[in-house]
């Protein structure tokens, strides 16, 4: 297969499970009415998940807020903000951080 036409399929299933999610259907549903294998469907969502990357910037501290105390904002890539606040420990950004990159 050409790298063009791989990257083409690979759009397609980008583009069909970003669909599903916004669709809130039934994933048996979704794949019925879109004439595509559910079976396909969960490998090329599975494949996708792995090959995407949770990424995230430190983006401003609040004006007057004492630096210490700023909070850490992520954007996440599907727009999403997550805001860290001071303090919280690291087991549970693990946590988070964890939990986000399996959704995606």
């Amino acid at each position: 297969m050409r790298a063009s036409s791989a990257l083409s399929t690979q759009q397609k299933w980008a583009d069909l499970i970003r669909q599903h999610e916004q669709s809130g259907a039934a994933v048996k549903v979704f794949c019925r009415d879109r004439k595509v294998s559910e079976p396909s469907f969960y490998s090329w969502r599975k494949r996708l998940a792995k090959s995407q990357s949770v990424r995230f910037a430190l983006v401003e501290t609040i004006g007057s807020v004492a630096k210490d105390h700023a909070p850490v904002e992520l954007i996440l890539a599907s727009g999403d903000r997550l805001r860290i606040a001071p303090g919280t420990d690291a087991a549970t950004l693990r946590t988070v951080l964890n939990v986000l990159r399996e959704r995606a």
